[in-house]
């Protein structure tokens, strides 16, 4: 865990990494920047088995790495929080706003931004497309392998995974966040389709939702126009939430 310390007056920016990522990566190194030229506080961490924590990256799942941002956020104990979420970090974002809104004293969201959100990506993105030699391998070892696109190596998706994600599900009903939601999608992304997005935004029906649809962007959203993207939405909810107060 890492924490930058900011103004105390203002909400603390919070980053959900996606699905094998770090706190390390391009946007979050980005954000850390924009924190620290701005005053910010700015949370980052790593669930277990990524990055600098422990653990087996196998061993992990959507509960487990929900439980690892919510204990972080205990422990740093803001007032007010803006959670920056992408691709599985967005689903998790998602379930963080139901969870903190159920704890006496916890932290108040005061903004959502999500980057190439794939939230319910196990059943709805992984699960449909599944070969039966991966469906074989999931019965007869418990995991199965997937070329990755973004290192040499591959990517891991566990039965106890799949399973768990259907138990965190969030499509399949309202969503109220009660804050503003900011959704980043590039229409290029190969492992979240943009119109995982329109079906995200229709269970927002009463947040105050804006999507910017990149018609160039892929799954990382990490050049130097899409991190100019981020960073002018995070500006956009630290001043809006400013404005509440």
């Amino acid at each position: 865990m890492r924490i930058r310390k900011g103004a105390e007056e203002a909400p603390t920016l919070v980053w959900f990494s996606g699905y094998g990522s770090d706190m390390l990566g391009t946007k979050a190194e980005a954000l850390d920047e924009f924190s620290r030229d701005n005053g910010l506080t700015m949370l980052r961490f790593d669930y277990t088995g990524h990055g600098e924590s422990d653990g087996a990256f196998r061993d992990g799942t959507i509960s487990r790495w929900l439980a690892d941002a919510l204990q972080v956020i205990a422990h740093a104990a803001p007032r007010r929080i803006i959670i920056i979420g992408s691709s599985m970090g967005g689903w998790l974002a998602l379930r963080a706003v139901q969870e903190l809104k159920r704890k006496e004293g916890a932290p108040v969201v005061e903004g959502l931004l999500l980057l190439a959100p794939a939230p319910d990506f196990t059943s709805d993105l992984i699960e449909p497309g599944l070969t039966d030699a991966q469906c074989k391998a999931l019965a007869d070892d418990g995991y199965f392998e997937e070329h990755s696109i973004y290192g040499p190596e591959p990517t891991i998706y566990t039965a106890a995974l799949l399973d768990d994600g259907r138990r965190n599900r969030v499509l399949d009903g309202i969503i109220e966040t009660g804050c503003p939601v900011h959704i980043i999608q590039g229409k290029q992304d190969p492992d979240v389709p943009y119109k995982h997005a329109l079906k995200l935004m229709s269970h927002l029906p009463a947040d105050d939702v804006v999507l910017t649809l990149v018609q160039d962007g892929d799954h990382r959203l990490s050049r130097p126009e899409d991190i100019a993207r981020m960073l002018s939405a995070v500006s956009s909810l630290v001043e809006g939430a400013a404005e509440r107060r």
